[in-house]
């Protein structure tokens, strides 16, 4: 298991103020879904973050992605892209960061990623009470991929998996530009145990990105898909797509690679994909 990295050093309060975007809207769950609030700090009264299950029909032997969403997103906002991975025959788990939609407590750093721990656990004594037996995989968009890293790096038993969509995912470099006057040990050693965990990482990997995503560069995407220390990754580019239009621009891409990746084929990326 890589180095436990200290995520204080980014969890000042002029950076998270510039950093998170949190929405406290909450919708009640559609017919068919079920909503926990899952304690992630204890404390008087307890921190507990919210997590929406949407169950594909396949039931206990369909696979299941425990997806961590964007910055600026809520659980809520599934409800409409749920059906896409019911319809791939996945179940779906979203969870909110703290602060976030019904969530209590607010959004740091080291909450992201360490909130992670407690919810992966809640969903594996979950599954057991539910007789969900299929393979689970982890998912993170944008930000979320932190705590999706996090998983993947800790866990690589209980998961079969990792995928990142238009991902945040290497902490290093946001923490050489918004906290250039730490202590240059401090963030020498941030930027070491960021890179040791992307190494560290064994599972299957799947990337997809825009090549026109205004957020996260395509080059920055291209450079963590090499750092990640998997032997099985696949790189797949939604051409014209930004930050949060992968969908709208490449549905059939996007589902196609996730349906290979979790039901497994040929191993080729899909037509007219690179990698």
């Amino acid at each position: 298991m890589p180095s436990k990295i200290n995520f204080a050093l980014l969890d000042q309060p002029h950076i998270l103020a510039s950093a998170f975007y949190p929405r406290r809207e909450w919708s009640d769950p559609p017919p068919g879904t079920s909503d926990y609030m899952i304690p992630v700090a204890g404390g008087s009264p307890d921190i507990a973050v919210h997590a929406r299950l949407y169950p594909a029909e396949a039931g206990g032997s369909a696979p299941t992605i425990l997806y961590f969403h964007g910055n600026g997103e809520v659980v809520s906002d599934y409800d409409f892209v749920s059906p896409f991975y019911s319809g791939l025959g996945l179940n779906l788990c979203v969870a909110d960061f703290r602060g976030y939609g019904k969530s209590g407590g607010g959004p740091s750093f080291s909450a992201l990623n360490g909130d992670a721990h407690p919810i992966f656990r809640y969903l594996m004594a979950k599954r057991r009470e539910w007789g969900h037996t299929g393979l689970l995989f982890v998912m993170g968009r944008s930000m979320g991929a932190q705590p999706a890293l996090e998983l993947a790096s800790s866990y690589p038993d209980e998961l079969k998996g990792l995928i990142v969509e238009s991902g945040l995912s290497d902490p290093s470099r946001m923490a050489t530009r918004l906290a250039p006057y730490t202590d240059t040990a401090a963030l020498e050693e941030f930027v070491r145990a960021s890179q040791e965990r992307l190494r560290s990482v064994r599972l299957p990997l799947l990337a997809i990105h825009g090549d026109w995503d205004e957020i996260i560069p395509y080059d920055r995407a291209v450079q963590f898909f090499s750092q990640v220390g998997s032997e099985d990754k696949r790189f797949v580019t939604i051409h014209g797509a930004g930050h949060n239009d992968l969908l709208l621009r490449g549905l059939d891409e996007y589902l196609g690679a996730i349906r290979e990746f979790v039901f497994g084929g040929s191993g080729k990326l899909p037509s007219g994909q690179r990698g």
